[in-house]
């Protein structure tokens, strides 16, 4: 009889924690999209793990970057056990995402926080050349990043610029040495990259001997 007594204690309280960590890994992510900061907080002082990935698998870090919750985002960088690098499902960083979305200011507290400039595959590079903030481009290579980091495919930031992003972001990466005669996978160059998106004088500037 003792023993099934001390039996049912036991399963009720690892019922009780496995409801309470779901109750817990919901309220978080419900938190992190909502901007609520003291949620957050509240969590991670309980003990959640702030790398934990959602359904999805993003990661809250990434998830801050992505929705503009700087509350929750400076919760998470106050944290010691926040993985700045951790990257979601697809391999992207919240450093990524900042330089995505042009976030100079958070790109320049993740980097001071650890957040690695540089990595291989795609890098917060190929994203800030594609986004809205060109001068993230100079931030990123002053910080130790590659001009001509490939991707998986080889494509390199001259490249995404000259497609997705702007002729500054464009004019910034050569300034700085990008090598427009690179060719990825399917031996695609950074001129072809800018034909492609119907910018004929981009790409014919991109097609010329360098100076």
């Amino acid at each position: 009889m003792k023993c099934w007594f001390r039996f049912a204690v036991y399963l009720s309280v690892i019922l009780w924690i496995s409801v309470s960590e779901a109750g817990s890994y919901e309220d978080f992510f419900r938190a992190v999209n909502r901007d609520d900061a003291a949620v957050v907080s509240g969590l991670l002082a309980r003990g959640f793990d702030p790398n934990s990935p959602d359904e999805r698998g993003q990661v809250a870090l990434f998830l801050a970057m992505r929705e503009n919750a700087p509350k929750v985002a400076a919760a998470l960088l106050a944290s010691p056990a926040t993985q700045v690098d951790a990257a979601n499902a697809a391999g992207e960083t919240p450093l990524m995402m900042a330089a995505l979305k042009g976030r100079a200011d958070w790109v320049q507290r993740l980097v001071e926080r650890g957040a690695a400039v540089d990595r291989s595959g795609w890098t917060a590079l190929h994203y800030a050349a594609i986004g809205p903030a060109p001068m993230l481009v100079t931030m990123l290579l002053d910080r130790g990043a590659r001009v001509d980091a490939p991707s998986p495919n080889h494509s390199t930031p001259l490249m995404l610029a000259a497609r997705y992003g702007s002729e500054q972001a464009v004019d910034l990466l050569l300034a700085r040495g990008a090598d427009r005669r690179l060719r990825n996978d399917q031996g695609l160059d950074a001129a072809d990259f800018a034909r492609q998106a119907g910018r004929a004088a981009l790409a014919a500037r991109l097609a010329r001997a360098p100076d």
